[in-house]
């Protein structure tokens, strides 16, 4: 059973390095020629951990191949997974035409039976789109085959996806046959041998699900930074608030870390997407807007705690960004603070000096030459007026504090991730401010 995966972005890599994985014979596609050249040398265009060594064994091996053409590739494949991007229109809805450009193309050149799964996050309804617009192009061309569509949402943590695939804790899998639910079984099956989890439901409510799981995670996260913030006005510390509240077993202690907000390329996506399927319905999602609205206040936490210490003076500052990446173990910057925090700084008339063990190179991308770019934490911090730490990579957490103190201008620390012992860092002599205490 050949697959096809059409997109090499996030999604689309992982799933095709993964099936090769498991001996699954798999092309990846993608109409960008030098992304899928690099591929076939072994230059990856995102950092995920353990990705590249699967690549590039995989591709050796024969059973990963990379090509820029769907048409083809599509007669040696049974099964077409969709996993091109999905970027929020200027109204925030989520943008379908890659989506359907794949579906077109297979309705233009499929001579028998497809099973064409969507996998990029899409709006609930997109499936309905993907059949119809491969039987427009079928009776264009006058012919009667038969194919199916089918939805099969991801569940990827960036920073541990290759793990997230190979060891699922569910497959959530939306059909309307018997026979693409016997193929998607088979499909999946070598990744559950030991707990074969599959989760059948009609193609809705997979669509549904997942944008339903990341509205869940966002708003735990915006509800824990939304309690922090009141922790800090009546006294109270966010850090034992969530110690006291995750050990509930109905509520369990996963995403209640408060911080200075969330960030990456699918729970601001998928949360204003969210909201924008409410208003087409007529339906206003009260809670998830609320989740935006605090999430988007919370990015700028870590500026204002600065602000207000400087009493509004921040001209001439020199200013350390530990962390640029919106998470540890990955050097996407899409949503992430930092990029609402730069900005902000550099207004005010600060110097700014960042160093990310990952996303250095995204970070020049994006940002350009407005900031210094530097070696290692030290550097950054060098003759620094503060610091503020925006991303918990493991390099960050056991500083030489007598080294950092010595080198910055003035000893004065934002944790915008709770990462320090706050009663150690004080009794180095540092002036420290975490989130929620």
């Amino acid at each position: 059973m050949r697959t096809l995966i059409v997109g090499t972005g996030y999604v689309g890599l992982v799933t095709g390095a993964c099936f090769s994985e498991m001996g699954i014979p798999t092309t990846c596609i993608d109409i960008n020629e030098e992304k899928i050249n690099n591929l076939k040398k072994g230059i990856l265009p995102i950092y995920e951990p353990g990705l590249e060594a699967i690549v590039e064994k995989n591709y050796k091996a024969g059973r990963l191949d990379f090509n820029t053409s769907l048409k083809d590739c599509l007669s040696d494949a049974e099964v077409i997974f969709t996993a091109v991007g999905t970027p929020p229109d200027e109204d925030g809805s989520a943008d379908l035409h890659y989506v359907l450009e794949v579906a077109k193309t297979v309705g233009q050149n499929m001579t028998d039976y497809k099973l064409v799964v969507t996998k990029s996050t899409v709006p609930v309804g997109t499936a309905k789109l993907v059949r119809q617009t491969i039987q427009e192009e079928l009776d264009k061309r006058g012919l009667n085959i038969t194919f199916d569509v089918a939805s099969n949402p991801e569940f990827l943590k960036e920073g541990d996806a290759v793990n997230d695939f190979m060891k699922p804790d569910r497959v959530v899998v939306g059909v309307e046959s018997k026979k693409a639910e016997e193929i998607m079984s088979r499909l999946y099956r070598p990744f559950l041998l030991n707990n074969f989890r599959v989760i059948f439901m009609d193609i809705a409510s997979a669509e549904m699900t997942k944008y339903a799981a990341n509205a869940m995670l966002a708003t735990r996260i915006s509800f824990m930074n939304d309690i922090a913030n009141l922790c800090e006005r009546v006294g109270a510390n966010v850090n034992m608030v969530r110690k006291g509240i995750g050990s509930d077993t109905r509520i369990g202690s996963k995403f209640l870390y408060a911080g200075c907000g969330y960030g990456g390329s699918c729970f601001p996506k998928d949360v204003k997407a969210l909201i924008k399927i409410g208003e087409k319905v007529g339906y206003k999602m009260k809670i998830i807007s609320a989740v935006e609205e605090v999430n988007d206040n919370q990015k700028l936490v870590m500026f204002n705690k600065l602000n207000n210490y400087f009493k509004g003076d921040l001209e001439g500052k020199t200013i350390a960004i530990w962390g640029l990446s919106f998470k540890p173990e990955t050097d996407d910057m899409r949503e992430a603070p930092s990029l609402q925090v730069i900005p902000k700084l550099l207004q005010a008339g600060c110097k700014v000096k960042a160093y990310d063990p990952i996303a250095m190179k995204e970070g020049k991308r994006i940002i350009g030459d407005k900031i210094t770019y530097c070696k290692d934490i030290y550097d950054a911090a060098n003759e620094a007026d503060a610091l503020l730490v925006i991303t918990e990579w493991k390099e960050f957490r056991m500083p030489t504090w007598e080294i950092l103190k010595k080198i910055m201008h003035q000893p004065i620390i934002f944790d915008g991730r709770n990462i320090y012992d706050p009663k150690e860092v004080k009794a180095e002599g540092f002036y420290y401010e975490g989130i929620g205490f």
